[in-house]
């Protein structure tokens, strides 16, 4: 098994209260999130002793478990806590990538019904070494067939683990043999991709979907705040898929990839094809910020 990068294979990990080798690191079969994807998840990012938006991601962690109505949800104290363990232990203060997932717990049987529930949430912490996954010099979309749920469905603003809407618009990218799929809303407007918000650049403006069909993303409110504070005329509006195509620059936000160009859309060439100057600005404006804010680690 070919590992992205090979210091990931000796990884200790959190869960259910302890921390364990990669190898043994598992979850009942009666837990909720084998049962039926039912866990909420954050993905944080370690830069040079700190970990970025930490409140900013907790608050939303337990925002959704409250939504699902978790119960048994460990204190924000042993979140970080154990968050913290889990870092020490792999020696990690910069360049790691950590997958925080809080489960409905482990059913007394299987079934749907959160009755079934009696053991309390299950905290998970996967920190891996892992740089931002695209490439800086530009992604590919292609426009998936699947539509993103709209709050009818399920309210994007919970940040669950049921991701199959999400994986059936990657396996379009994949089939395609782009990077990632554009996901419209059910109304037809543009939503985010499989796995980041979307921004496009217009005669100097800087336009991205409201937080209706899409994720309310981090990354995306702190693009949204730095270019704000930078003057740029900013706005949050319905976006169709022709504005992308003619857009003079498209750029992806989110955890994993922090910002990269989008540099083809369905086969149309976005603005020249390459990072355009706003793009590679804000890149600039969040790589400054990711060296100054965030809370230290206390190790």
């Amino acid at each position: 098994m070919a590992l992205p990068d090979p210091r990931n294979a000796e990884l200790v990990v959190h869960v259910g209260g302890k921390l364990v080798p990669r190898a043994e690191a598992k979850v009942s079969v009666f837990d909720s999130s084998v049962q039926g994807g039912d866990a909420v998840w954050e993905g944080l990012r370690v830069y040079d002793g700190r970990v970025f938006a930490l409140d900013l991601h907790l608050e939303r962690l337990f925002a959704s478990a409250k939504a699902l109505a978790f119960a048994g949800v460990p204190s924000r104290d042993d979140v970080k806590r154990a968050l913290f363990d889990t870092l020490k232990a792999n020696g990690m203060r910069d360049g790691a990538h950590v997958r925080l997932t809080l489960t409905r717990g482990e059913k007394v049987t299987s079934g749907m019904s959160p009755r079934h529930n009696q053991a309390g949430c299950c905290l998970i912490v996967l920190a891996e070494w892992k740089a931002p996954v695209y490439d800086k010099r530009g992604i590919r979309l292609v426009t998936s067939a699947w539509r993103r749920n709209s709050p009818q469905c399920i309210d994007s603003k919970i940040h669950h683990n049921n991701l199959i809407n999400n994986i059936l618009a990657k396996l379009d990218a994949d089939h395609a043999g782009v990077d990632d799929a554009l996901m419209l809303d059910v109304d037809g407007f543009v939503s985010e991709t499989n796995a980041t918000n979307v921004f496009l650049v217009r005669r100097g403006e800087l336009h991205t979907p409201t937080a209706d069909s899409c994720l309310p993303g981090i990354t995306r409110a702190t693009v949204l705040a730095l270019a704000r504070d930078a003057a740029l005329p900013t706005f949050e509006r319905r976006i169709t898929l022709s504005e992308v195509y003619a857009a003079d620059e498209v750029f992806t936000t989110g955890t994993m990839g922090e910002l990269v160009a989008v540099i083809e859309c369905d086969r149309r060439v976005i603005g020249d094809g390459r990072p355009g100057l706003m793009t590679a600005r804000l890149a600039e404006l969040f790589a400054a910020l990711t060296k100054t804010a965030g809370e230290r680690l206390p190790f």
